[in-house]
């Protein structure tokens, strides 16, 4: 029998749809948190306490608003590094001081040079394969005089990747290191531009095209306008970009750990307020790598001085960053690498 032209294009059409239906169906089956107690056992070392220490002391007086290339920031830098030593977590072998310098050529000609803070720790199956997870650690600085302490932007994010960086070491110190190597990149001069990590996606430490995913907190400590009535919830932002499988993995982490609202809203390609291209996932995003950012929207104290760390809900930004962890580790413990984008 013979088929007409668009009879067969139809139904080419349909098995290509029916293909695509069941890779996803086999995608979301395949993902399974093995081991589940040992995971809950160490997303739980992630606590309030620690992480109010945390944004307490980097959004005080002291650090000056951290400003990328001053005083402030270096000095950001360095509780960062000690941060990493004294957890026992390794800086990178080509920047063995856990730092990778940006010059003064990638920001205003008012700053100098300033710098990004790397830390990791090693895969024991795939050490050449890297999850980055990320947060930026500088802020506004002093401003006619006043001090932006930046507690939510992003002490929170910083604090977080710090949080989540010593419950994969506690992990690592009890047999269960991950089979990714995990890096911890801590980026300066977001806030004039994103230069932190355009400078590191332009002279990689460890190369791009190993990068699996990267996982960007920036803002996960306070409450939007939109969830003032319900707190337990985060942005996820770029997540379906450039991976088909990594949305379903997000989707999985929650479910088996926090629970938490996962609000959309901000991922679709034209949405006005354009956060996808807004914080420093953006530079791997253009670079094809797999992204997601976390964020939990704009509030009344974002950009100004009164973004302070009495603001912060600290229950809320634990509960976050154990789901972000939890995403980390099945990441890092995959058999198999990230799945890009399938075609329809």
């Amino acid at each position: 029998m013979k088929l007409s032209f668009i009879t067969a294009l139809f139904l080419v059409g349909s098995c290509t749809t029916l293909r695509y239906t069941e890779r996803i169906e086999n995608i979301k089956n395949n993902i399974v948190f093995e081991q589940p107690e040992i995971i809950k056992s160490h997303l739980n070392t992630i606590k309030v306490i620690d992480l109010k220490m945390i944004v307490s002391e980097l959004a005080s007086e002291k650090y000056e608003g951290r400003r990328a290339g001053q005083k402030g920031h270096q000095m950001t830098c360095d509780y960062l590094k000690n941060y990493y030593k004294e957890q026992g977590i390794a800086p990178p072998e080509n920047a063995p001081d856990y730092a990778q310098i940006v010059p003064s050529t990638y920001l205003p000609s008012e700053y100098g040079d300033s710098e990004n803070v790397i830390a990791y720790i090693k895969g024991e199956e795939f050490p050449d394969e890297h999850v980055i997870i990320m947060a930026h650690s500088d802020h506004e600085g002093i401003i006619d005089g006043k001090i932006y302490f930046g507690a939510d932007d992003n002490a929170s994010g910083t604090a977080a990747v710090l949080e989540i960086a010593q419950a994969f070491q506690i992990a690592a110190l009890n047999g269960y290191k991950p089979k990714r190597s995990i890096v911890f990149l801590h980026v300066t001069a977001e806030e004039i531009g994103l230069q932190g990590s355009r400078y590191y996606t332009e002279n990689p430490i460890f190369p791009l095209e190993k990068t699996m995913a990267v996982l960007n907190i920036d803002m996960i400590g306070r409450t939007d306008f939109k969830h003032e009535e319900n707190d337990q919830y985060l942005y996820l932002i770029g997540v379906n970009r450039h991976s088909t499988e990594l949305p379903f993995i997000a989707e999985k982490a929650n479910e088996f750990s926090t629970k938490l609202d996962l609000d959309y809203r901000y991922n679709d390609e034209n949405e006005s307020n354009r956060y996808y291209y807004r914080s420093d996932h953006y530079n791997f995003a253009l670079k094809d790598i797999p992204v997601i950012f976390f964020f939990n929207g704009e509030h009344a104290d974002y950009h100004k001085p009164t973004d302070t760390e009495d603001k912060i809900n600290y229950q809320l930004l634990e509960k976050r960053t154990q789901y972000i962890f939890t995403t980390a580790w099945y990441l890092a413990n995959m058999n198999h690498y990230l799945e890009a984008n399938l075609i329809r």
